[in-house]
């Protein structure tokens, strides 16, 4: 599912304008963005929580040379859907 998919889907059940589905969209996405960005949490109920983590240097090897390589320290996201989530993927 794209972006444009997520608007279609919005103003067929809601009945807002594309034009409003579509900002409405980019607003949600550009606040779950910058609340990312400052590192804080973000926990949708029924749905899950979206978190970013620090990783450290570790050493790696380049597959090709076997040579020894630092890969740097960086920032991850992480997903954990809630068990809603699980519960209704997993239902029979």
């Amino acid at each position: 599912m794209t972006k444009a998919d997520i608007v279609e889907k919005i103003y067929e059940k809601v009945g807002f304008s594309k034009k409003d589905s579509a900002e409405l969209v980019e607003l949600v996405f550009d606040i779950i963005k910058g609340t990312l960005e400052t590192g804080d949490k973000i926990k949708i109920a029924g749905f899950g929580n979206f978190v970013v983590k620090d990783k450290a240097d570790r050493r790696g090897r380049n597959p090709q040379t076997g040579e020894e390589i630092t890969i740097t320290a960086r920032k991850i996201l992480t997903f954990k859907p809630s068990q809603v989530l699980k519960a209704s993927l997993n239902a029979e």
